[in-house]
């Protein structure tokens, strides 16, 4: 829709209704120093069509997946979305929805989240899941607060395996609260030494799979961390979930999780949507909202908010965190991707990123590759390549392959390596040519 300024005759009227003179009267907080005083370095103005002819020209020097073939994963993935998911969610009373304050008028709202924290709390095999977080770090972080508030101790353990991205959250959030996070060394990319976890941590994290797709093992981080008396918090990819034992199996406290994999499309890095699950004793101390299902005066099943006191809107003093709102319509998305596909979907898809990144890696290491870490993984893995993991991408994205997340900026140790990411979707003849293509560049 075109934008309509306001007229003069509008800004006045709202000026006077606030009771001041002017707009810049709304910014006197602001520094003098700190404000422009003289006009930005912008073009002309442009008439309308004109300037979407402007944008269109402008966008078509991006390079979007209609134009490359996706291997880029760590974290934000390239699936298949069902169309039911884009009919549902761009329903009027679901694409403004905002907080269903009012249960009586939210019924059927109400309803759609209570069943998405019942799939996720299935698919995780956990008690209970509340109503979204804003994305997989931040409730990774969240979890970690909680965890020491539940333990009384103001140490965590963290695996130097989990997300790099996730890790740089954890310490945002930790840090104000004087809550100390410490590393836990990865071998051979999974998390195998647990000597430093003591009893002053309140918590362990792993990432399951983790950040270079590598199953790890929660037997033995249940284990470590009950050694301790800490709890056990792991970071779940849910597609992994549908085959993989879920968390709750080996005993996990806490599972969090980024939903992007369940219907929502990558975009530019986002939106994206967290997840987050615990055991029922501590129901009364997880962030964020929850949904729950009860009766009414005539015995009809009905849904509403519950256990209010813990949000900060409510309470804030004795709020469990900041979290007062969640990402209701990527939670929306991710339920109906999860009713179109059924546990028997769920499961086809899963199956079908392990035939594909099966493939993948016997091609790929027949190029000149070779794969860097062993053990069994889920959807990525790691190349090693003889020369500069950035050179490679950048060539081959000049042959129409977006071929990973070169890792040297995370790992100095791993300049030649190439996190890739294999999803459902991939198909044989994409991933031939990928390794054609790769041969090809390994070569010059």
């Amino acid at each position: 829709m075109p934008y309509v300024p306001h007229t003069e005759k509008d800004v006045a009227d709202m000026l006077a209704t606030i009771g001041v003179k002017s707009i810049d009267d709304l910014f006197v907080d602001i520094p003098e120093e700190l404000k422009l005083k003289e006009q930005l370095n912008i073009p002309s103005r442009l008439d309308e069509h004109a300037l979407l002819g402007r944008l269109q020209a402008l966008s078509e020097q991006n390079t979007d997946l209609t134009r490359v073939t996706c291997f880029l994963g760590a974290g934000i993935y390239d699936k298949f979305i069902p169309a039911t998911v884009g009919a549902v969610i761009s329903r009027g009373e679901y694409l403004t929805a905002y907080t269903p304050y009012q249960p009586e008028a939210s019924q059927g709202y109400l309803q759609t989240i209570y069943e998405f924290q019942s799939m996720i709390a299935e698919l995780y095999g956990m008690d209970l899941a509340n109503a979204s977080m804003y994305d997989g770090a931040t409730s990774m972080a969240e979890a970690a607060i909680m965890a020491t508030g539940i333990k009384k101790r103001t140490k965590v353990a963290a695996s130097r395996a989990i997300h790099p991205h996730y890790r740089k959250v954890l310490g945002t959030y930790t840090w104000s609260m004087d809550i100390t996070v410490d590393d836990l060394p990865d071998s051979n990319g999974a998390t195998q030494d647990y000597s430093k976890l003591t009893e002053e941590h309140a918590c362990l994290i792993v990432q399951y799979p983790n950040f270079y797709g590598i199953i790890e093992d929660l037997a033995e981080a249940r284990r470590a961390a009950d050694r301790v008396g800490a709890l056990l918090i792991v970071v779940a990819d849910p597609t992994a979930c549908a085959i993989l034992p879920p968390p709750g199996e080996f005993g996990a406290d806490i599972v969090v999780g980024e939903g992007q994999p369940l219907g929502i499309p990558m975009g530019f890095g986002g939106p994206l949507l967290g997840l987050f699950a615990c055991k029922q004793e501590f129901v009364r101390l997880i962030p964020g909202r929850i949904v729950g299902r009860t009766t009414d005066a005539q015995d009809r099943s009905g849904y509403t908010m519950t256990l209010r006191t813990r949000e900060q809107d409510i309470r804030r003093e004795k709020a469990t965190s900041n979290i007062c709102t969640n990402e209701a319509l990527m939670a929306l998305a991710s339920t109906v991707y999860m009713s179109a596909l059924g546990k028997n979907g769920m499961e086809q898809v899963a199956h079908s990123t392990v035939r594909n990144t099966q493939y993948a890696i016997e091609q790929l290491t027949q190029t000149g590759a070779k794969l860097r870490f062993p053990g069994k993984v889920f959807g990525e893995f790691v190349l090693e390549l003889p020369k500069s993991a950035t050179s490679v991408r950048d060539g081959l994205l000049q042959r129409g392959i977006l071929a990973g997340l070169p890792l040297g900026d995370y790992d100095p140790t791993l300049e030649n390596c190439l996190l890739v990411a294999v999803t459902e979707i991939r198909t044989k003849a994409q991933i031939d040519d990928f390794a054609n293509k790769l041969r090809a560049e390994l070569s010059n």
